[in-house]
């Protein structure tokens, strides 16, 4: 019985596979025909970022994630979405990660103010280095006193053999 329900299971994959493929393929041939659709299409892939490379967006990335989101839009352009919506969706969906662009808000401050707070602490990390290494500097290039320059006066005498 179980091999039967298996032969079965191959045999319809065998032939019904392809027809499924083959229809989502017409449908996207058929949206990509429409210049308007894939221009859109474009423009929101351009405004999402890809999941798994993370510094693409899903209009430059062949992943397979990057693929379904691209036919994910596709069939919502085809539902006469707004691209208000689509994006809506993608965000109530995978956060704000998924946005190339996120907006300013309290959860992603850092990420906005994150490049711009760790230089200016690496620039105030350079300038107290300089001043304390200047301060040093200075303070080695004094002349000895007469006390210093007698004591070691007395331990090159105590070190020397003649």
């Amino acid at each position: 019985m179980k091999a039967r329900a298996l032969i079965l299971f191959f045999v319809f994959g065998l032939f019904f596979g392809p027809t499924v493929a083959f229809a989502s393929e017409v449908k996207e041939a058929a949206l990509a025909a429409d210049p308007v659709a894939e221009k859109r299409l474009q423009a929101l892939s351009a405004e999402l970022r890809c999941l798994v490379c993370q510094n693409q967006t899903i209009a430059d990335s062949n992943a397979e994630l990057a693929v379904d989101l691209r036919r994910e839009i596709r069939g919502m352009i085809a539902a006469d979405k707004s691209d208000k919506e689509i994006i809506d969706f993608m965000v109530v969906r995978y956060g704000d990660f998924v946005l190339y662009r996120p907006p300013v808000k309290g959860i992603t401050l850092l990420l906005w103010g994150g490049p711009i707070a760790l230089m200016l602490l690496g620039l105030f990390a350079l300038i107290r280095y300089l001043r304390r290494r200047t301060t040093r500097i200075e303070a080695e290039d004094q002349p000895l006193t007469a006390a210093e320059a007698s004591r070691a006066e007395a331990l090159l005498k105590e070190t020397d053999p003649k």
